[in-house]
This record gives structure tokens, C-alpha cells and sequence, in this order.
């Protein structure tokens, strides 16, 4: 029985799992050109970080601040996505929203208001949010915040009001737009400084086998329907390194220094 690992558990919304399914069927096809077993599908039954940490993992994708705290002794990078966000090649960023009725504008005038988060362990979500109000004095003067479980409940509870505002990374907020009413109800008013966008991992191997599967990633890439590239808002595959993410260690450190509530990450 083949225990390989393949996921894309990032941006999984079941209005795109055909599409994941369909990029994963160029993946799987040119993982064996590549001279790599694949699994038929793609794994949703075990958590992420489980995945992440299985020495079967051909290729997943992480976020980058579990990448840089927790794995990146663990596992090695295959390459980042670049996805059609109007941010450059392999970055993103984070759309700070509001609802669409609130007397808020800037980032000054969120003192005091409870915000969303999906999950302490999340860039885009938390660390990026929390180094953005950095800029303001005395930034930690918040009421209260509370975890969602994703960036779409985030986004639901910001429209209906049990939260004020919360940060939500580019490609699920495109997402969330043309899937997700309730984006419809939020406006944005700030974005986050870009970083590298989330990573393709692999488990630990040889120099040799990982540049195999970068070049399979971008095989399975050119390979697309443009309907499916354009339902995940792929438009290529850079080839950071793991330097290239030291800027979000250092922006925590940042946020750490100001907020005793990341103490948990």
C-alpha cells in the first residue's frame, strides 16, 4: 500500500476541490515522468501538520509561519506558488476588513474593537495583523480578539457582527469574494507589508529529487486548463529559498516585543 502524502490543504474550499483535484491530476502525472509514486488523491483525512510532519510527504503546502517556527528543521521547500493577487511573484499580502456599514477608516480607529482571527498559528491571519497595528501607539490597547478556525468564518463573523475587523490573506479573500456572501457585506481598509506567499513542502531528501519535484510542479502548472488555473488564481511557481523567509521570523520577533498575546506561537 502506497503511504505517499500529497495535499493542498490551503485554499480548499469546496467551491474549488475539482480544481484542486484537477491540479493534482497534472501533479500526479508529472510526479511519475519525475520517476515518483503518487497516491490516487489528494489526503484530506489527516490534519496538516500531521502531514507535514510525515516523513511519507511528497509535496504539500504550509503556511509561512509554521514553515519558519516549526518545520523548516523538518522538511524541505519545493518552491511558492504565485497566484494572480496584484502582489509580486511568490508574495502575498493580508486585506485588513471591516463591515461595510462601520464609521472606520483607518487602522487608528480600530483601538479598543475585537478582532478575528482563524488561527495563532497563521501569517496572514494573526502575525500579520498584529506586526500591521505595530504602527500604532499603543496597539495592544484591544478589547479582546477570539479564534474563528478559518479565514471564511473570520470573514462571516466580521459580517454579522461578533467581530470588528479581521485580516484576511489575498487569495482567500478573492476567494471569499466570489464565493462567500458575506464578503459582499465587508470593505477593506488597510493591507499588510507582502511576504512569501505559502510554500510547497516536501519531507526531508536529496537536493536531486527536490529539484525533481520543483520541475514537476511547473509541469503540472503549464499543463492547466485555463479554467482551472484561473479558479485557483495560479500564474506560475517561484523558486525562493528558505532565506527568503526569514522576513517573517523577524516581523514576529517585532510583534512579540509588543503583544504579550503571541506568547502561544
Amino acid at each position: 500500500m502506497d503511504k505517499t502524502i500529497v495535499s493542498l490543504p490551503m485554499y480548499d474550499w469546496p467551491e474549488v476541490q475539482t480544481y484542486n483535484d484537477q491540479f493534482y491530476k497534472e501533479l500526479r502525472t508529472s510526479f511519475s515522468d519525475q520517476g515518483f509514486s503518487a497516491p490516487a488523491a489528494l489526503n484530506r483525512a489527516i490534519s496538516p501538520m500531521d502531514q507535514w510532519l510525515d516523513d511519507n510527504l511528497l509535496l504539500s503546502q504550509t503556511c509561512g509561519l509554521p514553515y519558519k517556527t516549526q518545520l523548516k528543521d523538518k522538511v524541505f521547500l519545493v518552491g511558492t506558488p504565485a497566484y494572480g493577487i496584484n502582489c509580486g511573484a511568490g508574495s502575498y499580502f493580508s486585506v485588513i476588513v471591516v463591515h461595510q456599514d462601520a464609521s472606520i477608516d483607518t487602522l487608528d480607529e480600530l483601538k479598543g474593537l475585537t478582532f478575528a482571527y482563524n488561527d495563532k498559528g497563521s501569517q496572514s491571519g494573526y502575525a500579520a495583523l498584529l506586526y500591521t497595528l505595530c504602527s500604532i501607539g499603543n496597539a495592544e490597547d484591544f478589547s479582546s480578539s477570539f479564534e474563528t478556525g478559518s479565514h471564511r468564518k473570520s470573514i462571516q463573523d466580521v459580517a454579522t457582527g461578533r467581530a470588528d475587523f479581521a485580516a484576511i490573506d489575498a487569495l482567500s479573500w478573492e476567494l471569499a469574494l466570489r464565493h462567500e456572501p458575506a464578503a459582499k457585506k465587508l470593505r477593506v481598509i488597510a493591507t499588510s507589508e507582502p511576504t512569501p506567499t505559502l510554500p510547497f513542502i516536501t519531507a526531508r531528501r536529496s537536493r536531486k529529487e527536490i529539484d525533481k519535484l520543483h520541475m514537476a510542479v511547473v509541469d503540472a502548472m503549464v499543463a492547466l486548463r485555463e479554467e482551472t488555473r484561473e479558479a485557483l488564481l495560479l500564474i506560475g511557481f517561484s523558486p525562493l529559498k528558505e532565506r527568503d523567509y526569514d522576513v517573517i521570523e523577524t516581523r514576529l520577533n517585532i510583534v512579540r516585543r509588543t503583544f504579550d498575546m503571541v506568547r502561544g506561537i
